[in-house]
């Protein structure tokens, strides 16, 4: 008998297409009803319902009931890591689907990764933090500066709840379609939702692309004044609230 983590166990469980697409429907950290999640996998309810009951056994679901209806999620943000992992080395293999369509670029550009920013903008919020000092990377490994608290805590980021929790501060995560790290962990998150807040930037229904405003792309560009991967130039900061 082989000894240790199976391994196998949790292969089996992603590798079915529509067990992968019920998961990659819930990395848009939204609660799902196992009719929303049929409908992203493509079978019928019977048989979201059975792949359902899989996944919550092995660990990667978790349910929750709200008066007659049943809400999916993912366990919890290391299933979120492993999928964003996976995905990112799928793509470096060059195993990538090809879905033709006006949301393909959307969600190159900016999408949510379970709960945090990824695709172009989150690459570039990323490295741009790091130019600054902000953030100090150190191979796969981040953390926060003194000079990023101050630049930080300066638009907003509470930095001093975000400490008392048990979650990662800053992580780094593969980012599947730039194949480069975004920042993922309470930091990541308390970003993003900062620009959800302001009003810079929305959820897209249906789909885990995010939109920003033309407002928006023009403060987070100020913001995190690195270039594009595309050469696109960089617009001037300003002083407005």
């Amino acid at each position: 008998m082989k000894e240790g983590p199976d391994i196998a166990q949790i292969g089996s469980l992603i590798g079915d297409p529509a067990r992968a697409n019920i998961l990659t429907a819930l990395m848009g950290g939204r609660a799902l009803t196992a009719t929303e999640l049929a409908a992203a996998a493509g079978v019928t309810l019977q048989t979201a319902s059975a792949h359902l009951s899989k996944l919550e056994a092995g660990g990667l679901l978790a349910q929750r009931k709200q008066g007659r209806h049943r809400y999916f999620t993912l366990a919890d943000d290391r299933v979120g890591k492993l999928l964003e992992s996976i995905m990112g080395f799928a793509a470096s293999r060059g195993h990538l689907r090809h879905r033709p369509g006006p949301k393909e670029p959307a969600l190159r550009k900016a999408r949510i990764c379970y709960d945090h920013l990824a695709g172009d903008y989150g690459v570039r919020m990323l490295d741009s933090l790091i130019e600054a000092g902000s953030i100090s990377a150190v191979g796969e490994g981040l953390s926060l500066t003194a000079n990023g608290e101050k630049h930080l805590g300066s638009i907003g980021i509470d930095l001093s709840g975000l400490r008392s929790s048990r979650r990662p501060l800053c992580r780094s995560c593969l980012d599947w379609s730039e194949r480069r790290a975004h920042l993922a962990g309470s930091l990541g998150k308390a970003l993003l939702s900062n620009f959800l807040d302001k009003g810079w930037a929305r959820r897209t229904e249906n789909s885990r692309s995010i939109f920003f405003t033309p407002e928006g792309d023009r403060r987070f560009l100020a913001l995190f004044p690195l270039e594009l991967s595309d050469g696109a130039p960089q617009p001037e900061p300003d002083d407005k609230p």
